[in-house]
């Protein structure tokens, strides 16, 4: 299931089969966490195993500062932050980049605060409605379109929030039912487990509970409700995709033709 094992989160969407009974390519669409602390071992897995011919980045400025990439040998890095540094209605939507110092411990003291649970509660939603998150999504699918040979790599640094929605978008390009697409997504929790239930430990409501569900796992019931409000926006996930994102009919024929077999 997680392919490298010094990248957090890292796994091949090649395997997955779509409503119409077509599979995912092995070794062609690759999800995971940053490559700070990759090992050699794996860089060269990305590299001459899977090919990758670009990597993409979801990650603010901050945190490629602290934590930048190590390379991947002939793969063209492309820097597609999701979130707004700039913006005044991300930055009400996220934590203090003082609590990434040590995410579990800072949790740990302030999962009861309310406005740390309603920046939980509209983690995704706020993304899929912001604009310049969904530039950055519809950049990223013209990028995969455009990849004509070789694998790709996409990343934030956990590998499971910005990294999924993501993934979302190209699964239901490729013709992903929902089911699919919450199956893909509720993976992480089975990399984060530990850290889910570590921090449980230190919390005694639900409320807290789902805080720390969504920052050190990923939250089920908030990532359904960002997909319902796509089709509650925007008539269906397809609208979306062709409306939003900008991917045509032609181009989605195009990635199903190039990933399914």
């Amino acid at each position: 299931m997680f392919i490298l094992p010094s990248l957090a989160n890292a796994r091949d969407l090649g395997g997955n089969v779509m409503p119409d009974g077509r599979r995912i390519r092995s070794g062609l669409l690759l999800r995971g966490g940053d490559l700070s602390r990759a090992s050699d071992e794996d860089l060269a897995a990305l590299s001459r195993k899977y090919r990758v011919a670009k990597v993409f980045d979801f990650r603010t400025s901050m945190e490629v500062r602290r934590a930048p990439d190590r390379e991947v040998d002939g793969a063209l890095n492309i820097w597609l932050p999701a979130f707004n540094e700039d913006s005044q209605t991300m930055a009400a939507m996220s934590l203090p980049q003082s609590a990434y110092l040590d995410l579990p411990r800072w949790l740990a003291a302030h999962a009861s605060d309310p406005r740390v649970q309603d920046v939980a509660s509209r983690l995704y939603t706020d993304m899929v409605i912001e604009e310049f998150t969904q530039i950055q999504y519809a950049g990223f699918l013209q990028n995969i379109l455009n990849t004509e040979d070789g694998a790709v790599y996409w990343h934030c640094s956990q590998g499971k929030d910005r990294t999924g929605i993501g993934a979302a978008f190209l699964l239901a390009a490729l013709g992903a039912d929902r089911e699919l697409i919450m199956r893909d997504y509720e993976l992480s929790n089975v990399f984060y487990r530990n850290d889910v239930e570590k921090g449980y430990a230190s919390v005694s409501t639900q409320e807290e509970r789902e805080v720390i569900l969504t920052f050190l796992g990923v939250n089920s019931r908030y990532f359904s409700a960002a997909l319902d409000l796509i089709d509650r926006e925007y008539g269906s996930m397809q609208n979306f995709l062709t409306g939003t994102l900008m991917l045509s009919g032609e181009d989605m024929e195009t990635l199903r033709a190039r990933y399914l077999y």
